[in-house]
């Protein structure tokens, strides 16, 4: 089914934490009525009684990335400066 992938960038030298805007993973079965694959003949009453009629639960991503955040970075820069 399809589905929306949410990942959180947690930046552990400096402990900031950024959620990534949320992307939509598409399948490719019929049955699934948000698929690309999903007939256009494919309409109620028979539609709601065959197909998947909402999306799966998210998938979640929580990346832990030994650095400090483009942030903490950028402000480095100008501190140097």
């Amino acid at each position: 089914m399809c589905h929306w992938r949410r990942v959180r960038n947690t930046y552990n030298q400096c402990g900031h934490v950024f959620d990534l805007a949320d992307e939509m993973i598409r399948c490719d079965d019929r049955y699934c009525k948000f698929s690309s694959s999903h007939p256009s003949t494919c309409v109620p009453p028979s539609c709601t009684t065959t197909c998947w009629q909402y999306r799966q639960f998210p998938q979640q991503f929580n990346r832990f990335i030994d650095s400090v955040c483009p942030g903490c970075t950028q402000q480095a820069k100008a501190d140097r400066v």
